[in-house]
């Protein structure tokens, strides 16, 4: 059964879940194993978050997902290159590559310090104490486009600022 010629065709939105099985089969198609075996694994993580939820993830969800995964890749690069392992190390590198191509576009150290002098603003924070408040606000606008710890440490350094009076 086709459309029907008098609705208007709407936009067609692929979702994260949906690119990653479109590239699981074009890498399938290429014979391109490393692509193959790292969208596999990332797909499988997706499916037990999935399964544990009871629910389909939404894309937010994917992104926290596929950040994770980067983030353990980024952690084997260093544990192999200290081990001697260079090959391993740069397997590590290349899945960790091709997983960030489905992360939304990272942040700048400038866009970071507006977002976090914007979430320091609308919370009211005043010193250190209040860092759960802005990292609340923050946090949902950061994830997947800047390492938490940066957005941790960036908020410290501010509150600290206010804090002393500067």
């Amino acid at each position: 059964m086709g459309r029907d010629p008098g609705r208007p065709r709407e936009e067609a939105t692929v979702t994260i879940a949906e690119r990653l099985q479109a590239d699981l089969r074009s890498a399938m198609r290429d014979h391109d194993e490393l692509r193959r075996d790292t969208l596999r694994m990332a797909i499988s993580s997706a499916h037990n978050a999935e399964k544990t939820a009871r629910r389909p993830l939404t894309d937010d969800e994917l992104i926290g997902i596929l950040t994770r995964e980067v983030k353990t890749r980024r952690e084997s690069i260093v544990a192999f290159e200290q081990a001697g392992r260079p090959d391993l190390a740069d397997k590590e590198r290349r899945e960790a590559e091709l997983l960030v191509a489905y992360l939304p576009a990272a942040l700048s150290d400038d866009e970071l310090r507006v977002l976090v002098a914007d979430a320091i603003a609308r919370s009211g924070a005043a010193g250190p104490r209040d860092m759960g408040k802005v990292m609340g606000l923050l946090t949902p606008q950061t994830r997947g486009r800047a390492d938490g710890k940066v957005v941790s440490s960036m908020v410290t350094a501010e509150l600290a600022r206010l804090a002393a009076g500067g």
